[in-house]
């Protein structure tokens, strides 16, 4: 990913952070040599030997799974809030543009047996559910339901490297104000995360 000095974020507990809280990624790997892109839920955890990893599964049904390869090098994909904004915010001419944060990690990727599959299934529902009125519990269900796990493939990804881009309008920071105020009166997600984002880093 391309992220000019200004905008690359190397603040790691940050990043592990945004990853957490917008964990709904896109997974990129090759198949018959072309890219092929699955949206999932994909958990931040560390291995047994302390190391940070991915953690998801997919359909058997998708054919993406077939092309894996033990520490097949794969993409991972974080998006943030993101928003348009308009250079008429700005105290001079120049042209308008978009801000947005989004996270690329990399890394090898290798098939859990059923058991790890069934663990991780266990640790993602609790995580989710824990929020819920009447949260459910894979504890609870029964055997007959829980055989769904056949039709899954799981899988971890050992991360080798990560990219943060969080570009802000860092080089307009006198029209910092006006830009924030303009994106929190539209209302939508993506321009008040920026602009919450952007008064965080004033």
């Amino acid at each position: 990913m391309y992220i000019p000095h200004h905008q690359k974020n190397e603040n790691t507990s940050e990043i592990m952070a945004f990853i957490r809280k917008h964990s709904f990624g896109i997974m990129v790997s090759q198949l018959n040599a072309k890219p092929w892109a699955t949206h999932i839920p994909l958990k931040l955890e560390s291995d047994e030997n302390g190391k940070d990893v991915l953690t998801g599964h997919m359909a058997k049904a998708n054919p993406q799974w077939k092309g894996f390869e033990r520490d097949q090098a794969v993409l991972c994909i974080f998006n943030g809030p993101h928003a348009y904004v308009s250079s008429s915010w700005y105290q001079e001419e120049e042209v308008p543009t978009w801000n947005y944060v989004a996270v690329h990690v990399y890394g090898k990727l290798r098939i859990l047996e059923e058991g790890a599959v069934m663990a991780s299934l266990h640790r993602l529902v609790d995580r989710y559910e824990q929020n819920s009125e009447h949260p459910i519990s894979l504890k609870n269900m029964s055997p007959q339901t829980l055989k769904q796990v056949k039709g899954i493939v799981g899988f971890q990804i050992e991360i080798t490297d990560i990219q943060a881009k969080y570009k802000l309008s860092q080089n307009r920071e006198h029209d910092h104000p006006k830009i924030i105020r303009e994106l929190e009166k539209r209302k939508d997600a993506g321009s008040t995360g920026i602009a919450k984002m952007m008064k965080e880093r004033r």
